[in-house]
C-alpha cells in the first residue's frame, strides 16, 4: 500500500510550499508539485491541503529506560511510553543512563530501545552515565559504540555537577578518543554528551581536553546549556565553535533559573551562533531535582518528551522565528550531527518520518518508518502496556 499525501505545505524543513508527498515501503518515494496516482498498485489518498507537513522529530536525550533516583529510591523514574513520544510528533529517540549508572545498566536502555524499535518507531543509546568511568556492556565504550548497533555515542558524562565523579581532563579525552574510534569503527558518529552543570566556567574542561590531545571541540554535544544565566552566556561563544544543546522540559518547573528553550535559539542566533550548531533535546522521564545549599533535594519532577514539540511551536509563535528555521533544532542537525541515517528530512530516499500539522499546529498525523500511528487526529498505535 502507497500513501499520497495531497497538496501540503512542505517544510523538509526548508519551506518548499505547496507539494504532493508519496511513500511507501517505509521511504518517501516521491516529493513533487504534482504526483499522479499510481494505477497499477493500492494507493491511498489523503488530503493535505490546509496542513503542515514536517519531518518527524529527534530527541537526543531522552531517558528512555527511567532515570533519577536523587532522593531515594522512591524517586527512580519509570521508563518512557510509546504514547510519549507520539504526543510530540517525536519519531526517533537516543536514549541515555544518566544520573545512576550505579543501580541501573546500559544493558537495560538498550533492551527499551529495542522495544522501541519493535514498536515501530526509530531508537539508539549512547552507552556510559554520568560517572568516569563509565559504564558499558562490553567494557570499554568504544567497543560498544563500535560493536552493537544500537549505541552511537557516550553519555551522558557528567561535568561540573556535584553529582559528577569530576573526570580529570585525561579521563574526559581518553573517553572522548574511545567514543571517536569506536564511531570510526562502526560507521557511527562516537559523540559525547556532556551533561552541564551549575559550577562556574562549565566549559574550560573542554577547551582543556582539545588543548590536550588531538580532539576537536566537535566531538562534544554538552546539554542544559540554558540551565542558568552564566552557563548560557558562555553557551554563546562556546557555540560558535562547538555544537550545544538546549533542554526543552526544565523551564516550566524552574523558570527563575531556566533561560526559555525558545527564546534561547533566538538569541543564541543573535549571538553568532551558527543554526547548525544547535540542538534541543527533552531530557524526558529524567530527574529535575532541585537541590537546597546543603545537597538535599527539596523538589523533584520529571521532564516530559513533548516539551521540544511545545518549544518549538512557541520558538515560532511566540519568539518570531520562521518554521523552517526553528524545525532544524529538532530534524535535521540532530540527524546530522549523530549521524542518523535518512533521518531529518523530507526527501526521496528518507526514511517516512512525517507530520502533519493542523492550523493550531497540533499532529494531525504522525507517521514513523511509513506506519501511521496517529491518523486524522486519532491515536492508532500504542505502547504494548499503554491502554
Amino acid at each position: 500500500m502507497l500513501t499520497l499525501f495531497r497538496a501540503c505545505e512542505l517544510y523538509a524543513p526548508e519551506r518548499l510550499g505547496i507539494r504532493d508527498v508519496l511513500i511507501g515501503a517505509g521511504r518517501v518515494l516521491a516529493v513533487d508539485q504534482h504526483i499522479a496516482e499510481p494505477k497499477d498498485v493500492a494507493c491511498e489518498v489523503i488530503p493535505a491541503d490546509g496542513l503542515r507537513m514536517i519531518p518527524g522529530l529527534i530527541d537526543v536525550h531522552v531517558h528512555i529506560a527511567g532515570a533519577g533516583g536523587e532522593g531515594g529510591p522512591s524517586t527512580r523514574t519509570p521508563e518512557m511510553q510509546l504514547g510519549q513520544m507520539l504526543k510530540g510528533g517525536i519519531t526517533s529517540v537516543i536514549g541515555s543512563l544518566g544520573t545512576d549508572g550505579m543501580t541501573r545498566s546500559v544493558e537495560s536502555v538498550l533492551m527499551k530501545a529495542k522495544a522501541l524499535r519493535q514498536e515501530g518507531v526509530s531508537a539508539w543509546i549512547l552507552t556510559g552515565a554520568y560517572q568516569a568511568p563509565t559504564p558499558t556492556i562490553l567494557g570499554d565504550a568504544g567497543r560498544d559504540v563500535a560493536m552493537i548497533e544500537e549505541i552511537i555515542g557516550v553519555g551522558e558524562v557528567a561535568v561540573s555537577d556535584h553529582r559528577s565523579s569530576c573526570p580529570t581532563v585525561p579521563e574526559l579525552a581518553r573517553i572522548a578518543a574511545h567514543a571517536r574510534v569506536g564511531g570510526m569503527l562502526g560507521g557511527k558518529a562516537g559523540l559525547v554528551l556532556l551533561h552541564m552543570g551549575d559550577a562556574q566556567k562549565p566549559f574550560d574542561i573542554l577547551y582543556q581536553v582539545v588543548s590536550f590531545s588531538q580532539l576537536s571541540l566537535a566531538q562534544f554535544l554538552p546539554t542544559h546549556c540554558t540551565r542558568n544565566a552564566h552557563i548560557f552566556q558562555e553557551a554563546k561563544e562556546y557555540g560558535k565553535q562547538g555544537y550545544v544543546d538546549i533542554t526543552a522540559s526544565a523551564y516550566p518547573f524552574f523558570p527563575d533559573d531556566e533561560v526559555k528553550p525558545s527564546k534561547a535559539i533566538v538569541e543564541l542566533l543573535k549571538a553568532g551562533v551558527p543554526l547548525d550548531h544547535i540542538t534541543m533535546s527533552s531530557d524526558g522521564c529524567g530527574s529535575l531535582p532541585r537541590f537546597d545549599e546543603k545537597g538535599n533535594v527539596v523538589m523533584l519532577v520529571s521532564g516530559e518528551p513533548d516539551s521540544i514539540f511545545r518549544e518549538l511551536v512557541e520558538a515560532v509563535r511566540q519568539d518570531g522565528l520562521p518554521l523552517e528555521l526553528a524545525l532544524k533544532v529538532v530534524t535535521s542537525n540532530p540527524a546530522r550531527i549523530f549521524k542518523l541515517p535518512r533521518k531529518g528530512s523530507i526527501a526521496a530516499g528518507y526514511d517516512a518520518d512525517l507530520v502533519l500539522l493542523d492550523k493550531e499546529d497540533r499532529p494531525y498525523h504522525v507517521v514513523a518508518n511509513g506506519a501511521f500511528f496517529v491518523k486524522y487526529a486519532e491515536v492508532l498505535r500504542r505502547g504494548t502496556f499503554e491502554k
